[in-house]
Order: structure tokens, then C-alpha cells, then sequence
């Protein structure tokens, strides 16, 4: 538990890691007008995405053109971006600039349309490890993944929460921190599924990410995330 509540400083000046706990299933997926095959939606934002494949191979090399459709859960956005990097597993894809796929990637991940898929899953039962001291776990597939930790005696401990690729966290004691999502990569664990993410963190307090999270907080239904829960939260970050 230590590792996975305690800052890991990385050797890059402000670089900062975490190990967190990862969700074994994704909803969020993109299928290439050029191929038939379905990539899962690792990680996304309103520039970008990062896919994921299973099997090994694929024909997409770093400046090639992308298109195809994103489907999540009922909401679909046809795309077309510029592979910046791949491995065998893994592409990163930039979204073409042209206003017309900035317009259409905003209005798919709006912060509503967003709060509206988030899954609580500290509510699963069977078959999900859920840290011990992990007390409310929501997850809305790429975009946000919020954790909120407790101390022993049941008292919220630490907030840690991926907005995009924004990364806000409040630890007790320690006060708040921002910064944004530079990687995040797989760790083998025997007994939790889990990701080491490293974040490029701000010198100085951001205001403006801050308030994004807030804002996020404040429309989490109350049954996924209680009302005393939430005002205790947004409380430690302002």
C-alpha cells in the first residue's frame, strides 16, 4: 500500500510518478476506416488519443494519416489524426487542427457527456481487487479516473483524479498538487492490475485545472460519490 499511496520521484526535475490501480475492461474504443480491427482508447484528450491493441502488428508508422470512428457507450465521433508514434501495441494519434474535428472532439468530451459514463467501481461486486484503503473508485474509461483514499480510521486521506490530461491531487497534510499526464505505462503486479504513471507537475499551483475538477466533482451523481464526500473535496481544493 505504501508504494501505491507514496510521491515516487522520477530522476527529471518536477517528473513525479504514481502506481494506481487500473480497471481490466475499456468501453471506449476506436475502429480505422482502413481496417476492421478495434483499438481500445487508452488514454484521450481534446488533441489527442493513445490506442491500444492486444495482438500484436499493425500497418499504422509515425506521420501516417488516420481516420476512422470513436465509440463510446452509445456516442460515436468519426476522427482523422497523424500517427506520431507507434510500437507493436501502441499508437499515439494527434487530431487533425482544423476547426471542424476541434469543434466535434469538444463536444464528445464534454464535461456533462463525461460525468454521464463515470462507473463507480468500489460498487462491484466479485471478481475486481479493490485496494483496502481505497474508498471511492469512478472511472469514465479514458477520460477521468478518480480515486479517493481513506486513512485507517475511515477518514478521507488523499484525492487523486485524471481529468483528460490533467492530474489534480490533495493529500492530507501534505496540501494540493497539479500538473498534467505525460505517460502511463502497465505494471506487472501478482496482485493488483495497475498502472505507473509519470506527470509533468506545475510549480505553482493551477487554478485553472483546479476549477476544472471542481466543476467535474459537483456534477457526480450523489449515489456514486456522496454529498459530504464531494463538499469535503471540493473544500481541500479551493
Amino acid at each position: 500500500m505504501e508504494r501505491r499511496l507514496n510521491l515516487i520521484k522520477s530522476d527529471f526535475e518536477k517528473h513525479e510518478k504514481r502506481v494506481l490501480p487500473r480497471f481490466p475492461f475499456c468501453y471506449l474504443t476506436f475502429k480505422s476506416d482502413d481496417t476492421s480491427r478495434v483499438y481500445e482508447v487508452k488514454d484521450i484528450s481534446h488533441t489527442g488519443m493513445q490506442l491500444s491493441l492486444k495482438e500484436d502488428g499493425h500497418a499504422f508508422a509515425a506521420d501516417s494519416v488516420l481516420k476512422g470512428s470513436i465509440h463510446w457507450l452509445g456516442k460515436n465521433l468519426d476522427i482523422a489524426g497523424t500517427v506520431k508514434w507507434s510500437t507493436s501495441h501502441r499508437i499515439g494519434v494527434e487530431f487533425a487542427k482544423r476547426r471542424e474535428v476541434t469543434d466535434k472532439v469538444q463536444d464528445f468530451l464534454n464535461i456533462k457527456e463525461i460525468v454521464k459514463r463515470l462507473k463507480p467501481l468500489h460498487k462491484v461486486e466479485g471478481g475486481l481487487e479493490i485496494p483496502p484503503r481505497l474508498k471511492y473508485w469512478l472511472r469514465s474509461d479514458g477520460p477521468v479516473e478518480l480515486f479517493v483514499w481513506q486513512h485507517g480510521h475511515g477518514e478521507i486521506a488523499k484525492l487523486q483524479i485524471l481529468f483528460l490530461e490533467v492530474f489534480v491531487e490533495w493529500e492530507d497534510g501534505e496540501g494540493v498538487k497539479t500538473g498534467r499526464t505525460l505517460s502511463k505505462r502497465n505494471v506487472d503486479s501478482p496482485l493488483l492490475t495497475e498502472d505507473e504513471w509519470v506527470f509533468q507537475m506545475d510549480p505553482e499551483i493551477d487554478g485553472e485545472k483546479l476549477d476544472k475538477v471542481k466543476e467535474l466533482i459537483g456534477l457526480i451523481p450523489q449515489d456514486q460519490l456522496p454529498l459530504e464526500a464531494q463538499t469535503f473535496l471540493v473544500r481541500q481544493l479551493s
